[in-house]
């Protein structure tokens, strides 16, 4: 079978290759991989940055999809033909995040889904929205639960309340379509108009260009009569943390998820002086992936795919990321 491989780190040096088609053990499930998503943390970890220990070599992507192609002895929760998604933490069934099960993740510390065949356990698996095709589904894994647990879990959105979306990629957007089918108001941040116009397309209540107004965190103060937002979905880091903190209310949430914005310096003063509640945001369990499933099975959600590559052309997936052009999920068709 074919498969992508880390053997040195290097987006140039992401090399294709010939393996043995893997088979189920007792309580496995053999998948035919059908489409796999790109994340920031997949690039991360190509280039090296990510975990420089990582053991290599390594089949990248946490993010895949596919169908059922052969069941292991005791398998009961499984048939062939089967169209399912594994999970990013393949440990991680329910209950809080532990050391332990943070050490399962796809892509990282075990092989991921950039490959036309993969072995998983039964319990790493759940089963995608019947109104989602592969490349949809393919974006679930991490980009739609990190956003689910952001604004279900964490910040256990009610509607009504306000929340800060920045920018509109992978996790934002669906933070976005979170929050409006729990009846939330969101305001969206981006660089681009166009961008932004979209985003108002999917229900955005506000937009903000963060290139006319860098002092976006004032221009949310302004939106909100002063008082600030509810929730804030952060994914820039240190380098923005300091104006989220401006912009949420007392007493207010924010979920902290990524690190696209790159370094920077912000004082933890407004924590303690605000009373604010920061929390940390890293994927999610198999319970909460069902139940995210569930909602969008029922409300007929579809993922925001920008664009699909073919298997061949995973360089130029990541070229178009590093770019910053793509709205929503980038994914890799690995039919």
């Amino acid at each position: 079978m074919k498969a992508y491989e880390i053997r040195e780190f290097g987006l140039d040096k992401l090399a294709m290759v010939e393996l043995d088609k893997p088979k189920p053990g007792p309580g496995e499930v053999l998948a035919r991989m059908r489409a796999a998503s790109l994340n920031y943390r997949d690039l991360m970890t190509i280039e090296g940055t990510y975990n420089p220990k990582l053991n290599l070599p390594l089949v990248p992507f946490s993010d895949g999809a596919g169908e059922v192609a052969a069941i292991g002895e005791g398998v009961t929760k499984w048939a062939v033909g089967d169209r399912v998604c594994p999970t990013f933490f393949q440990g991680w069934i329910d209950g809080p995040i532990t050391y332990q099960k943070s050490k399962s993740t796809l892509g990282g510390d075990l092989d991921g889904c950039l490959r036309e065949f993969a072995v998983f356990h039964q319990d790493g698996l759940v089963s995608i929205p019947s109104h989602l095709s592969f490349e949809e589904a393919a974006t679930l894994p991490c980009a739609g639960l990190t956003a689910w647990h952001a604004i279900t879990v964490s910040g256990q959105v009610k509607m009504g309340e306000t929340v800060l979306v920045q920018g509109t990629g992978g996790v934002s957007i669906f933070a976005l379509q979170f929050a409006k089918m729990f009846g939330a108001n969101a305001i969206i941040t981006s660089s681009s108009g166009g961008k932004l116009e979209r985003a108002r397309d999917m229900g955005a209540d506000d937009v903000i260009n963060y290139k006319e107004r860098e002092d976006w965190d004032t221009a949310v103060l302004d939106l909100t009569d002063k008082a600030g937002v509810d929730h804030v979905i952060e994914v820039g880091g240190a380098a923005t943390m300091q104006r989220s903190m401006r912009a949420v209310k007392m007493g207010g949430h924010i979920a902290v998820i990524g690190v696209v914005a790159g370094k920077g310096e912000f004082t933890t003063v407004p924590i303690f002086m605000k009373s604010l509640k920061l929390q940390g945001v890293f994927v999610g369990s198999r319970q909460m992936f069902e139940a995210m499933n569930l909602a969008i099975e029922k409300s007929g959600m579809t993922p925001e795919v920008d664009k699909v590559y073919p298997f061949v052309e995973v360089g130029d997936a990541f070229e178009y990321m590093k770019g910053g052009l793509h709205f929503g999920k980038i994914v890799v068709s690995i039919d």
